[in-house]
């Protein structure tokens, strides 16, 4: 990220840029490295320090914070946690997925409530062991599962047997 300090009536010292440099790391990794240039306006009135952040964001996104005070420690702060709370509220809505980015030449995405409902499908592997009907029914009688993939021992063929809402077994057998 591009950092531009410019400092009004004052000479930014290097320990200065330190702690600007300190504040704006911190609202970079806020960010998750979605920040493009910073800028940082120290301006210094009589005994009051006036510190101005502004940070530029993907999409157009800009998070601007004024702090005061006595100190330029207390100001920078100040500026800083401003900038903050936006970045957090900005952090949020990139994270919920409710913002859409508007591209050329696309319609926009359908809404979550208009997409079609599509089952999730899970994935796993499962164990097929030769065994009989009776001994596949006495398996799935004893625990929990609500099938049993299995080898049956007389004719080779891989069958499914597994419990129907109403509490029946029922037995699906492949050709």
């Amino acid at each position: 990220m591009r950092v531009d300090i410019t400092g009004r009536h004052i000479d930014v010292t290097p320990p200065l840029r330190r702690l600007i440099d300190k504040a704006i790391k911190k609202l970079d990794r806020i960010l998750n490295d979605r920040a493009v240039s910073a800028t940082v306006t120290l301006t210094k009135e009589k005994y009051r320090h006036i510190a101005e952040i502004v940070v530029h964001a993907r999409a157009d996104n800009t998070l601007t914070g004024v702090g005061q005070g006595n100190t330029w420690p207390l100001a920078i702060r100040n500026a800083e946690a401003k900038v903050e709370i936006q970045a957090q509220r900005l952090k949020s809505k990139w994270t919920d997925g409710r913002h859409r980015v508007a591209r050329a030449g696309r319609a926009e995405a359908p809404s979550p409530a208009e997409r079609p409902k599509t089952p999730r499908i899970v994935r796993g592997r499962y164990p097929i062991k030769p065994m009989s009907i009776e001994d596949a029914a006495f398996r799935l009688e004893g625990s929990a599962e609500t099938f049993v993939v299995f080898r049956d021992a007389d004719s080779e063929t891989v069958n499914i047997l597994y419990r129907r809402k109403d509490g029946s077994l029922a037995l699906i057998e492949t050709v």
